[in-house]
């Protein structure tokens, strides 16, 4: 991969330089060291992938990656030396469509642990973008109709730009809300309770991590929460599972749509925000042709359009809207 790294630090510059180099088929083509002259070397020279610090002068890692996704949109991972005291930034980053955020490594010994998750999270961002996950549809799966049992569910998939359009749908949802709501979201296991409490900021509904056993509750939002794929059981209930173990994404949405269409017994909605790639697309599309009302955002307000529009080919969603749109479609169709 065409790698860019931005970032004021040398030393930082140097560790990424280092950790690359055990990987031939990366090459650095440029180095920014802030946000503004990123957005130059980006317009100048698109990369296949940026690593973007988020703390730097003239311009922060959040708002070099709006300008660069608006402009001349490429995959982009935060790397970051202190992730926890930035939480917003990193979530800011992301709802505008950074992918993923990984620790910026150390030079030595000490920063080998991190080298790894640097390399394996750009490696799984090479896979995505060069290909998705090809599935076959479930066994059975004939269309449902007429009366389920049980409190509707609102299934919603994202992944880069997601945190910013699930605050903006969560926040419309009314305090009364009669539906139940379950999230996958794309971003790493050990953030998932610090974005869980970030949404909950703002949404008028309770938000939490999904925990083993859960049971999805009208006026409850929950979030996937490990590294491993959600799935409604039997029972309308909630677990976790290591398979499929081939899924570059850890939750898959796919899957979490999938056993929707398996074994959720009420009624229920599948929605497919932003994000890069076609995890969600297969899923979606088995939901509506079960029978599910499904909905994927418009290309207009995505601040990737890869998923929703995955869907949109395969014809997968029953409903193509803005983000604007999809709250009260949801509050209406509930209703």
């Amino acid at each position: 991969m065409k790698i860019g790294i931005v970032n004021d630090m040398p030393l930082a510059v140097a560790a990424l330089r280092r950790a690359l180099a055990a990987e031939p088929a990366h090459s650095v083509v440029w180095e920014a060291a802030n946000g503004v002259e990123a957005v130059s070397r980006c317009a100048a020279e698109t990369p296949d992938l940026l690593l973007m610090d988020l703390l730097m002068p003239e311009m922060n890692g959040a708002e070099a990656v709006r300008r660069i996704m608006t402009a001349t949109p490429c995959a982009i991972l935060l790397v970051t030396s202190d992730i926890d005291r930035n939480m917003n930034h990193v979530f800011e980053a992301m709802g505008h469509g950074a992918m993923d955020v990984v620790r910026t490594p150390a030079i030595g010994q000490s920063g080998r642990a991190d080298v790894e998750a640097l390399l394996n999270k750009i490696n799984n961002i090479g896979w995505l973008v060069g290909q998705g996950v090809r599935r076959n549809r479930p066994a059975g799966g004939q269309p449902r109709h007429g009366a389920r049992a049980g409190a509707p569910l609102v299934a919603i998939g994202a992944s880069a730009g997601g945190p910013m359009a699930l605050e903006s749908l969560l926040r419309q949802l009314p305090a009364d809300f009669d539906g139940s709501v379950a999230i996958v979201q794309h971003v790493d296991s050990v953030f998932a309770a610090d974005m869980a409490a970030w949404l909950g900021t703002t949404s008028p509904l309770p938000v939490r991590v999904a925990r083993e056993g859960d049971r999805p509750t009208a006026g409850e939002v929950l979030l996937a929460g490990t590294g491993d794929h959600l799935r409604v059981e039997p029972g309308n209930t909630l677990a976790y599972s290591s398979a499929p173990q081939n899924y570059i994404y850890r939750p898959s949405i796919d899957v979490f749509f999938d056993s929707i269409v398996e074994n959720w017994s009420g009624d229920a909605f599948g929605v497919l925000l932003t994000g890069m790639g076609r995890d969600g697309a297969l899923g979606l599309k088995h939901m509506r042709e079960n029978g599910f009302l499904t909905i994927a955002q418009d290309r207009e307000s995505s601040a990737v359009y890869g998923m929703p529009k995955a869907a949109f080919e395969i014809g997968a969603a029953t409903e193509i809207l803005p983000l604007q749109r999809i709250a009260p479609r949801l509050v209406e169709a509930i209703a």
